[in-house]
């Protein structure tokens, strides 16, 4: 049976769907906004992953081209391997969905959101989420939601509900807000240098619009949903959480717990031989693990909510040492080294032309990017032993978070016309690299004298929350916190504001108060890095690198864009080809030339000026002969232009035949006389003297004020060779000289 049930959001009608497609999943939903619509599937599978310490959830966004009448661009064309976007819009469904399964749940949940249309004016992924929590709603799988999410603009001082993609650009907010009844749960958000007080209202404007579409998926799960699978925690014995409790608070004292990373393992492991001497003779390996990993959680957060102290003796907001370094490689164009404690991060700023843009094949409306920042954190970064492969949603989730700071300090394509790669690479990680990749983003491109509008700087802020409403938040937290605390909100901006934010949860809701407490930490604290960063370097440096190209724009006629081109772009190749330089071209005739070397750099543009540049009447040309007839010869005077100088205009005397003055491959230099109706070039080498010294302010081509070319030979030297007397004494009669030749035949017809 069909349910579908319908409401008002933002001034566009959403509709939610079950009943239609897919009814072997446990729970399918379609959700209609716009043109745009959605398909969300839920399965769950009856095996049990045991040995596991977490929900195995998996979340698949499948873009479909079609949805978007397009088909893909790839050699098999079809989809392929998931884009960035999919795989951020997979991470962003997955964290408000996860905190709400119950912690020992071990069975895999599968979550498929596949776009069937997209109107490329709705995006989906605000719909995945919400599909998500609509499908696993109305099915058996154990969770407790529903949860929704609602993405919000800030448009001349106005919060804008689920703004259009054409909206977003003109936006300085683009926040992403998930969250049930009960609060806020997940937040994504990007931000023109925005106040903390206006990300935190938008954040309380987003979450009304949320409890609305709740109220819709709380009518269909009414409608349709199916009784509960039970799932039961596996059950362990008190005594046991209590004599763990008190082995691992006897061997800790009231110290710090660790100063770094290799210490805390040490700690850990040697708390667990321990345990496991007194303990392990009358329970299972399974059960001193669960109780262990529970008991030391409790007592790390209890020295924080007690006494204000964390595990490696930093207080709340203190922040690690930090050490800043610019220019650490020689040949890169940027670089830039950021340690903050036990977390470093090498950022690699890469400068190239527009034309080096990456090329996006995806569902949007973006066709192209000219900023790109990407993450790695390879296994030696936590001193482990992994396969080394492609980049993970990890990565590539972390690397889009640090993209997305930098972007509204990143100067504008007609300021700065280049292509900007960002690369960084986690050289050891202890929390937070990914705002350790902002602060070395900055730094990177400061160092390759990339005119950025302010430095950026980043921070994770944690929490700890206990009984009767104790709650403590942690500025700069490290790995072990992140793990063992319930909050990691990463904030990066300016000294002026907010450029990025990400909330994730382990709680299933956070308050406002708490909120806004964590927003002035972060505050503080990312001012405190900018005066760090600042230390080393304070602004951009005003000259490239110079390994870095060097780009020279040109504006040509738009006509004459095809002159560049030629036929199947066989003249462009053959001009990069020669002088080594990039070149792009804009459909308005704006050139951009690139190339470190300047002498490069200038040959291109002198073989592109000589292809778009008119000829003149009157102009005096530096050519080249093509080819010869018997009345005359053909010479290109410009590249794709050519004239004939015909048989009495090629020497100052009357020549006897074309052969007898010029070759094919000789450089000569003519004047132009004239171009007939036709537009047919003719040019005089005899009257080039006398243009220059008869003709006061003679036009002269630029490209020939220091002519390289042979001028003209003598008079003499173009004569047929004469026999001597002596040679005419001894070999019989003088021959008689030679006429030359008419030349009132008929002009060849046009070519």
């Amino acid at each position: 049976m069909i349910h579908r049930f319908e409401e008002e959001i933002g001034g566009r009608m959403m509709a939610i769907e079950s009943g239609r497609l897919a009814e072997q999943s446990n729970g399918a939903v379609t959700v209609n906004y716009g043109d745009t619509v959605v398909l969300v599937t839920a399965c769950f599978s009856n095996e049990t992953r045991e040995g596991t310490d977490f929900v195995p959830l998996t979340v698949d966004y499948e873009e479909r081209l079609y949805a978007a009448g397009k088909i893909p661009g790839s050699f098999f064309r079809r989809e392929g391997r998931p884009g960035q976007e999919a795989v951020l819009t997979s991470r962003l469904t997955d964290r408000p969905l996860r905190p709400l399964f119950a912690k020992y749940l071990r069975n895999d949940v599968q979550v498929v959101v596949t776009v069937l249309s997209a109107d490329q004016e709705n995006s989906p992924d605000v719909l995945a989420i919400i599909g998500g929590s609509a499908a696993l709603g109305i099915s058996d799988i154990p969770f407790s939601g529903p949860v929704s999410a609602v993405r919000v603009g800030y448009i001349d001082g106005e919060y804008i509900l689920n703004p259009t993609f054409t909206q977003l650009t003109q936006s300085k907010l683009d926040l992403v807000l998930a969250g049930t009844r009960d609060g806020v749960i997940m937040v994504e958000a990007g931000a023109r240098e925005l106040t903390e007080d206006v990300v935190l209202e938008g954040i309380k404007f987003g979450q009304k619009a949320n409890l609305k579409i709740i109220e819709l998926q709380e009518k269909i799960i009414q409608a349709c949903s199916k009784p509960k699978m039970e799932i039961t925690a596996k059950e362990f014995s008190p005594e046991l959480f209590e004599t763990v409790s008190a082995i691992i608070k006897d061997n800790v004292g009231e110290g710090p717990l660790w100063t770094c990373r290799i210490d805390r393992e040490a700690l850990i492991a040697r708390l667990k031989e321990v345990i496991a001497a007194k303990l392990s003779s009358n329970y299972s390996a399974q059960e001193l693990s669960a109780a262990f990993d529970s008991e030391f959680k409790k007592v790390v957060r209890a020295r924080v909510l007690e006494r204000g102290v964390r595990a490696d003796g930093r207080g709340l907001t203190e922040i690690r040492p930090i050490k800043c370094e610019v220019g650490t490689l020689p040949r890169t164009h940027g670089s830039g080294l950021f340690a903050r404690g036990q977390t470093q991060v090498l950022t690699i700023a890469t400068l190239g032309s527009p034309g080096e843009e990456q090329q996006i094949d995806g569902i949007g409306q973006e066709e192209s990017k000219r900023y790109m920042h990407h993450y790695n954190m390879p296994p030696f970064s936590t001193g482990e032993v992994k396969r080394v492969g492609s980049p993970g949603r990890r990565e590539i989730g972390h690397g889009a978070l640090a993209e997305r700071a930098l972007i509204p300090v990143l100067p504008s394509e007609a300021d700065f016309p280049y292509t900007i790669r960002l690369v960084s690479e986690v050289m050891s990680s202890n929390g937070s690299t990914s705002m350790a990749s902002v602060c070395g983003s900055t730094l990177s491109l400061m160092d390759a004298g990339v005119p950025i509008k302010a430095p950026v700087s980043g921070i994770a802020m944690g929490l700890v929350t206990g009984a009767d409403g104790k709650f403590a938040v942690l500025a700069d937290i490290e790995g072990i916190e992140d793990a063992l605390g319930d909050m990691d909100f990463k904030v990066a901006g300016t000294a002026d504001g907010i450029t990025a934010l990400q909330l994730d949860l382990k709680i299933k809701t956070l308050s406002y108060d708490i909120m806004e407490q964590a927003l002035g930490q972060a505050r503080d604290a990312r001012i405190f890095i900018l005066e760090r960063m600042k230390e080393t370097i304070s602004a951009s440096r005003p000259e490239l690198s110079k390994y870095a190209p060097r780009l020279i724009k040109l504006t040509i006629d738009p006509e004459k864009i095809r002159n560049v081109i030629g036929p199947g772009g066989r003249t462009i190749r053959s001009i990069i080809e020669e002088a080594k330089v990039t070149i792009d071209i804009e459909n308005d005739g704006t050139v951009l030339i690139g190339s470190p070397n300047e002498e490069a750099t200038q040959k291109a543009i002198g073989i592109i000026k000589d292809l778009t540049r008119d000829v003149e009447v009157g102009g005096i040309y530096n050519g080249r002969v093509t080819r010869v007839a018997s009345f005359g010869a053909f010479v290109e005077i410009l590249p794709g232009k050519e004239g004939l100088v015909h048989l009495s205009e090629l020497a100052d005397y009357p020549a006897p035949s074309v052969e007898d003055v010029v070759k094919i491959g000789d450089e000569v230099m003519v004047v132009v006389t004239e171009i007939d109706r036709l537009g047919r070039i003719n040019l005089s080498r005899r009257a080039v003297y006398q243009k220059l010294s008869q003709v006061p302010g003679a036009h002269v081509d630029t490209a020939s004020q220091e002519p390289t070319t042979p001028q003209f030979k003598k008079p003499s030297q173009y004569r047929p060779p004469q026999r001597s007397r002596d040679e005419g004494e001894r070999g019989g009669r003088r021959p008689p000289r030679e006429h030359p030749r008419d030349t009132t035949h008929r002009r060849p017809p046009p070519r």
